[in-house]
Order: C-alpha cells, then sequence, then structure tokens
C-alpha cells in the first residue's frame, strides 16, 4: 500500500503539561481532568508525501478548527520577489480548476494571454527612457482586455462562499517572516467537506485573477508606506539586518510587487507548498481514525518532493552601534533593538521574562519609570523575538508632549543597566513567570488557538512539544540568568537605533 501513514503516536506527556492543563481549563471546560485522559486525545501522523497531521481531540463542542500551517514565510524571499509570499496568500483563496470558473479551459486561454502581454509590458518597460510609449499603451490596452475577458469565466469568492454556506467561522489566513498559515473553524459534520477543499486547493490551485490581486498588496504598501511608524519599522530593519532577510518588510517592495509574474508565483509555490512542507493542525470534536482515512483518501496523492532548506544566510556580529532618524511632521517615537538568538536557544526563555519585567503592563519598570514617574512617555512596550532564526528584542517609546526620544532613550538605558547591575526581586520574577504561563494559557483557550501552537511549535521549533516545554523552561529561569542575558545582548556594539524627530519648518 503505497500511501500507508509511515507513522502514529499516542504521545505521552509529561507532568508539567497535566498541571499546565489542569491549570488552564480548570474553569469554563471540563477538558482533560487528568493525563491519562489528555494522553489518548493527541495523535500525531504523517503521510508518505511528507504531509503531517496534528489531532486533538475536545468534545466539548460539535465543532473543529483547522490550521494548515506552509513553513515559507518572507524569510524565504530573495530580492526581486520580496513579498511574494505574502501575495501568496492572497492567491490562495482564488479557488482551483473546478471551484471559482465557470469554464476553465476559456479562463486558461485568457490568462496565459494576460501573461504574454505582461512580459511585453515589462520588457519594454525595462528600456527605461528608451520605451516606446506608444507601444505600452497598446500593450497596455490589449492587457486590460485580456484581463476583462478572463473575468467573465470567474465566479468570485467561490471558495469562501462554499465554506460560509456550511457554517465557517474564523475563515482566514496571515503571513509572516516564518511562515503562512490558513485557518477555518467549521461543524464538526463538515470535516470531509474541509478535506476535499483544502487538498484540491494545494494539488491545484489557478492564480486567477493575479494581476488584479497584485495591485491589493499594492495598496497595502501604499498604506504601510503613509504610517510614519511604518516607514520608521522599514528603515530600522534595513539597518539591524544588514545580511539576514529579516530585515525586508513582509509585504515587499513596491517595485518587486509591481513587476512579480504568475509564473514566479506558480515557481514558488511549487518550492514551498508542497505536502513535505506542510502541517495541518485539527482541534476539536474529531476522531482520529476518522482524520486518517480522510488524510489518505485526499491528500496522499499530491505529489511531494524535498522539504526546502533553511535560509544560510546568518547575520554576521554587529560591529558598532547604528541609527537611523526620519524626520516627519509627526508624533516623534523610538525603538531600540538589540540583536538576540533564535526561539530554540537556551537564552530565550530568560528573554522572554526580560520583556514581561520590562515592559508588560502598568506595573512594569518601563511603565513605572517613563510613564507614572519622569513623564516623559506616553506609551512603552518591549518585546523578544520567538523566531525560527536569530532575531531582535525591541524596546519601544513614544514621548510624552514636550518631552523628547533622547529623554526616553537615556531612561530606557537606565532600566536596562539596572537590569544587568541589579538582581530582580523574586517577587518580581513569579510575576514575569505568571504572566508568560497566563498569556500561553489565553492562546490555549480556543480550539483554534491551540490548532495554532501547536502547528507553530511544530514546525518553528521542531517539535509541537516544545509548547509545553516552553513552561518550564520559563519556571527554571533565575534572577541570576537574567542578569547574565541582559548583559550579553543588552551592549551598545550589539544596538540599533530607530525614530522619527518631528520635522520643523525650514527658514
Amino acid at each position: 500500500m503505497k500511501n500507508l501513514v509511515q507513522k502514529r503516536k499516542i504521545i505521552t506527556i509529561g507532568a508539567a503539561i497535566l498541571a499546565f492543563t489542569a491549570a488552564s481549563l480548570v474553569s469554563g471546560t471540563a477538558y482533560a481532568q487528568d493525563l491519562a485522559e489528555f494522553e489518548k486525545r493527541i495523535t500525531e501522523f504523517t503521510l508518505s508525501n511528507g504531509l503531517k497531521f496534528l489531532v486533538l481531540e475536545r468534545h466539548e463542542a460539535p465543532v473543529v478548527s483547522f490550521h494548515t500551517h506552509a513553513n515559507v514565510g518572507a524569510v524565504d524571499e530573495v530580492k526581486g520577489i520580496t513579498g511574494l509570499a505574502h501575495l501568496f496568500e492572497h492567491m490562495a483563496f482564488k479557488g482551483t480548476k473546478t471551484i471559482g470558473t465557470k469554464n476553465y479551459s476559456a479562463e486558461a486561454k485568457a490568462i496565459a494571454e494576460m501573461d504574454e502581454l505582461f512580459e511585453q509590458i515589462k520588457a519594454e518597460r525595462r528600456k527605461g527612457d528608451r520605451a516606446d510609449t506608444q507601444l505600452l499603451e497598446k500593450l497596455q490596452k490589449q492587457f486590460e482586455q485580456a484581463q476583462q475577458e478572463s473575468q467573465k469565466y470567474i465566479v468570485h469568492d467561490e471558495y469562501e462562499e462554499i465554506l460560509s454556506r456550511e457554517g465557517a467561522s474564523g475563515f482566514n489566513a496571515y503571513t509572516s517572516q516564518d511562515y503562512t498559515c490558513y485557518i477555518v473553524g467549521l461543524p464538526s459534520n463538515k470535516i470531509e467537506l474541509w478535506m476535499s477543499l483544502e487538498a484540491d486547493r494545494f494539488a491545484n490551485p489557478v492564480l486567477r485573477e493575479f494581476y488584479k490581486e497584485r495591485e491589493v498588496v499594492t495598496e497595502e504598501r501604499r498604506m504601510m508606506e503613509n504610517r510614519p511608524a511604518g516607514r520608521l519599522y522599514e528603515e530600522f530593519g534595513a539597518i539591524a539586518f544588514l545580511a539576514h532577510p529579516y530585515g525586508e518588510s513582509v509585504v515587499g517592495h513596491m517595485s518587486d510587487i509591481q513587476t512579480i509574474t504568475r509564473d514566479e508565483a506558480e515557481t514558488f509555490f511549487k518550492k514551498y507548498y508542497i505536502p513535505s512542507n506542510l502541517t495541518i493542525a485539527i482541534v476539536g470534536d474529531v476522531n482520529p481514525q476518522q482524520i486518517k482515512k480522510l488524510a489518505l483518501k485526499y491528500f496522499a496523492d499530491i505529489p511531494s518532493g524535498p522539504k526546502p532548506e533553511p535560509v544560510e544566510t546568518v547575520e554576521p556580529p554587529q560591529l558598532g552601534e547604528r541609527r537611523v532618524v526620519l524626520e516627519d511632521p509627526s508624533q516623534p517615537l523610538i525603538i531600540i533593538g538589540y540583536h538576540q538568538p533564535s526561539i530554540n536557544h537556551p537564552d530565550n526563555a530568560a528573554l522572554q521574562a526580560i520583556a514581561q519585567i520590562a515592559a508588560s503592563g502598568r506595573t512594569s519598570r518601563l511603565y513605572k519609570s517613563l510613564v507614572k514617574e519622569k513623564k516623559i512617555a506616553v506609551s512603552v512596550s518591549a518585546g523578544a523575538g520567538s523566531s525560527k532564526y536569530p532575531d531582535i528584542f525591541i524596546f519601544y517609546a513614544v514621548p510624552a508632549k514636550g518631552h523628547t526620544n533622547k529623554e526616553c532613550e537615556e531612561a530606557i538605558y537606565a532600566e536596562i543597566e539596572k537590569l544587568k547591575t541589579e538582581p530582580v526581586s523574586p517577587e518580581e520574577l513569579n510575576k514575569a513567570k505568571t504572566q508568560v504561563r497566563a498569556g500561553l494559557i489565553r492562546l490555549l483557550a480556543s480550539d483554534s488557538g491551540l490548532a495554532r501552537e501547536l502547528a507553530f511549535y511544530d514546525v518553528v521549533t521542531g517539535d509541537w512539544r516544545n509548547l509545553f516545554e516552553e513552561l518550564d523552561k520559563i519556571e527554571k529561569v533565575t534572577a541570576e540568568d537574567i542578569q547574565r542575558v541582559a548583559a550579553e545582548y543588552f551592549t551598545r556594539k550589539n544596538r540599533s537605533v530607530g525614530m522619527i524627530e518631528t520635522a520643523r519648518a525650514e527658514n
């Protein structure tokens, strides 16, 4: 039997997970009341084409959450196709050869004509000042006519409407630097419908309305450029990362978005949207044996290939502080970032704790110092990266009226120095650990949240069990760890600073 499931495991979970489950779900549900019950509800299996499934039984309500996690994001792009991962997220809702079309054969001809005309337009535009404007005008008119012709055969939003008619909720998708995700919730008697639609989406995608959707993404790019904070974050990323693609915006560069072709998008799909690069988490009122049977029926015959290699570019050690200042007639703000290791590094737990101590809530150090006591800021925050590759730990502040970025910057450095030189109190550290636990509990309160986090940890960290082991790691963080980690990463040489200074009218 060619497509037999390669493996199935009933996962054994440690006592720490039992404690977590009891604490997190004691109110509101009767879910996982003891370890044995919890063990029975988690199943994982991988099809022979490499597609992995994580299945968690929760029978409290007759609903199921589906989370398809594609192990591809903006980090996998190169110059010239930046923004493609995000654009493809949009395209994945456009249907297949049977969904979203009245006559695919005729539509395909119109699509091919559009592609050919766009390539001609692109080639002529490359000539710059030597481009034939009359020819470009003619080609553009022909392109628009082909676009109108293709519209005759399209059934708009049919994929989404099929699911909506069957009671879908939370139908959405999102793209990050590290991954792209597709999510939906359905009544539990619609599992086979989802299986057939999702398999068709990845086996037979049609990138219809490609150029129209590209314009939608172009507008998103313009919206980002029109926001001062958006412009600053992009400039900040450019100085913080000289080599690694984390320095690129997920939405991509405008010139890339406007010139990406359907052929480039299809090549991207064939490399990254293969079964061996997908993980599907299913949580809710399900029977794992039924899920396995349907997975074999609908997904097992999708051709696959070798799993794409991870990004090999490594950001070199920073040799000195970097700064960028944007002059803008808007509210000043400042971003301070320090390079930090990936989510899998042993220091990640201490960095997460530092983020809580520094800026989580009104009792945090930065809020008390900058907002309540000194009154030099109206907003402060801090965040540790939880990424596949080494990322940036961010401090952020918005100065209060009459105060400056410089004041906020100096006050933040003062608090950072305290983290290095003064041990945090047991009460403060315990509070930070409680906040991290509570945050994770909130994420796992719903079927959708559980599906999302199971898939995320399995793909980004290499094992979904790390979702629960994270609690143990946080619990083991000591005051000495906080000091050591702050001293190691929060150095001037390892620092990048970006700010918006209010522009003043020139005399």
